[in-house]
């Protein structure tokens, strides 16, 4: 809209044009704007650039919002949260303003924010803010590819993308909050009032553990069928050698990250075992079909699937990304309950 604008005056067209037609429900940020933004194309309208008195990251401020990605991710890593980020240009995108006034300043959404995410708002409005702060806020633009307003983006503590939404179409903020809310990671999703009826294929009657039980990690085979029996989940176990330096401390990492952690124990009987026990014994040859007879190689983490601890029914490598860990166990969930309603509807 300013390159427009600018360029019809640089060229000796008229001072005043009528703003370019967007999309119904998105603004587009230009790729000048961007290169603005960085300090790769120099502003040949100075008089244009005048600072507002209402800029939208002081409104972002003064609502809990922060508009610093670094201390966004900071916070995320403190909380193990992910960041709810929105890009937004205050003084030029009306859906931008529609949303925020709708849903993101409601009350409703702030409930639902302070119990599940970070927020962090990246405002390029047109003027207002300094070439530094337009730079540092168009690189987070370029890192994540975004160039549609408004844009959401849930970003996990280590920077990952884990869900996107672009555009507004004027849904409440309890319909928009569900819509987000079905796209990030399952414990960070979920709330009381906003939550699918079926979540990635999961049927809504199987509910998370409480109680003292939750977030626990089982230290044997034994113990993990005997709750697997009591809530009727699947166990899931996360094999590597005892005094394996680096299988030990990959395993601590996996079992406690932000995204996986939360995701397995709302849907798993979780245990950490070694891949051998005393020869002879029950539990010897239980690992043993479970591993398939292949001796765990070192620093090797090994996740299995079982439900009766001697019929492996999925298994991975625990040295994959936990995005990815959590993908495979979400497919293969899905795919048990599939097959389960197959098997209910052929009798």
């Amino acid at each position: 809209m300013v390159l427009a604008r600018t360029q019809a005056e640089m060229i000796g067209g008229p001072a005043a044009l009528l703003p370019p037609r967007q999309p119904p429900c998105s603004g587009r940020l230009s790729l000048g704007m961007l290169l603005l933004g960085v300090g790769l194309l120099a502003p040949a309208w100075p008089a244009l650039v005048r600072p507002q008195p209402a800029a939208a990251s002081e409104h972002a401020q003064a609502s809990s919002w922060l508009t610093s990605y670094e201390e966004a991710l900071a916070v995320a890593q403190r909380t193990g949260r992910p960041v709810l980020t929105v890009f937004t240009g205050s003084d030029w995108c009306p859906h931008c303003k529609t949303l925020e006034e709708n849903v993101l300043f409601t009350e409703t959404f702030r409930e639902w924010a302070d119990d599940h995410v970070v927020l962090l708002m990246i405002d390029l409005p047109q003027a207002g803010i300094s070439q530094a702060v337009r730079s540092e806020r168009s690189q987070v633009c370029i890192k994540y590819g975004v160039r549609t307003f408004p844009s959401v983006l849930v970003i996990g503590p280590d920077g990952s993308k884990l869900a996107s939404q672009t555009g507004y179409t004027g849904q409440s903020a309890a319909a928009w909050i569900g819509a987000i809310a079905e796209k990030m990671p399952a414990a960070t999703a979920q709330t009381a009032s906003v939550r699918p009826a079926i979540n990635q294929g999961l049927a809504a009657s199987q509910t998370p553990v409480v109680g003292e039980d939750a977030g626990t990690v089982c230290e044997s085979l034994d113990d993990a069928v005997e709750k697997s029996r009591g809530t009727k989940r699947p166990i899931l176990l996360v094999v590597s050698r005892p005094g394996d330096k680096k299988a030990t401390t990959h395993t601590a990492s996996l079992i406690n990250h932000p995204e996986f952690a939360p995701f397995v124990h709302d849907h798993f009987v979780v245990a950490q075992v070694p891949p051998e026990a005393p020869s002879g014994s029950e539990t010897a040859q239980s690992m043993e079909n479970l591993l398939g007879g292949v001796e765990l190689p070192s620093e090797a983490v090994e996740l299995i699937v079982t439900e009766d601890g001697q019929t492996p029914l999925f298994s991975q490598s625990g040295g994959q990304p936990p995005a990815r860990i959590v993908n495979g166990l979400r497919r293969f969930l899905a795919a048990r309950q599939a097959a389960r309603f197959g098997e209910a509807s052929r009798r």
